[in-house]
């Protein structure tokens, strides 16, 4: 996939300058929300359980960080329903063969805030390391962030970004089954509940939706290659080409070496033909 915004035109180099904005303003977008949603955690579970003010400090930290992840998580499920199901972002009657490329502001703006989201959790668990999770914690994290950053900066493959961020409607239920579990809950009607909704939800989030993303990209495998061969393609032209194709340093230093590349081989032309003439 290509990671660069190269246009042509006043207008084009415009609407990158707007798509880095709107990316920017839904990053932190979502760094906000995760702040706001943990302070707000923080201020309402001390009124709604008897739990909260007597457990350890960094137990009710994850309990505030779990309420950011949860938060997100149905913010990222509901959206990506919409993007996939409701919309017709990615519909082939509308789109045809360019699904897997298909991208909207509004994709673009879900990406960021979830990025940001990532970025929020990946701090705290730096910085409270090793209380909201290990290293397979950080590898999901920068692995999530990568996959969304070259999706949303290239405009390809956000089909399969929305189906893997929609396996997020699980986290819910992790999360409600740690706050039951810790608040004393363990044997209540409530924790056996969530723990069938956890089944079922991983059965349909985690399978079966799984399923139909590897079936969907073998169907549709000749648009999986093509991202490939468009990258590779748009590497290649961008280094032996100026971009704009307008003159620079680049292109000169490009034009000098063909040049000096030509004389030498038409002096070393001459110098042979001069050699037959004189024999």
């Amino acid at each position: 996939m290509t990671t660069n915004f190269a246009f042509t035109g006043d207008d084009d180099a415009a609407s990158v300058s707007s798509k880095q904005l709107v990316l920017l303003a839904s990053i932190c977008s979502g760094i906000l929300m995760c702040k706001l949603v943990y302070d707000f955690a923080a201020y309402i579970s001390p009124l709604r359980f008897n739990a909260y003010p007597k457990l350890d400090s960094k137990v009710r930290m994850e309990w505030n960080n779990r309420g950011f992840s949860t938060f997100h998580a149905v913010f990222v499920s509901v959206a990506s329903i919409y993007l996939l199901v409701i919309s017709d972002q990615f519909d082939e009657n509308v789109h045809g063969d360019s699904v897997v490329n298909s991208t909207t502001s509004l994709s673009e703006a879900v990406m960021g805030i979830s990025l940001g989201y990532f970025i929020a959790d990946l701090t705290m668990i730096f910085w409270h390391f090793p209380t909201l999770g290990g290293i397979e914690y950080v590898f999901h994290h920068c692995l999530s962030m990568f996959s969304i950053i070259l999706s949303v900066t290239s405009g390809q493959a956000q089909f399969y970004i929305f189906i893997v961020l929609l396996s997020e409607a699980t986290t819910p239920f992790v999360n409600l089954r740690w706050y039951l579990d810790t608040s004393g809950q363990k044997c209540s009607k409530a924790y056996t509940l969530n723990g069938i909704s956890l089944f079922l939800g991983w059965l349909v989030a985690r399978i079966l939706l799984f399923i139909y993303y590897f079936v969907h990209m073998y169907f549709h495998f000749h648009q999986v290659v093509s991202m490939l061969t468009v990258s590779e393609t748009s590497v290649s032209t961008r280094i032996l080409q100026p971009s704009y194709g307008s003159t620079g340093p680049v292109c000169d230093e490009s034009s000098l070496v063909l040049e000096n590349h030509q004389r030498i081989d038409q002096n070393n032309l001459q110098g042979k033909t001069q050699g037959v003439k004189k024999r």
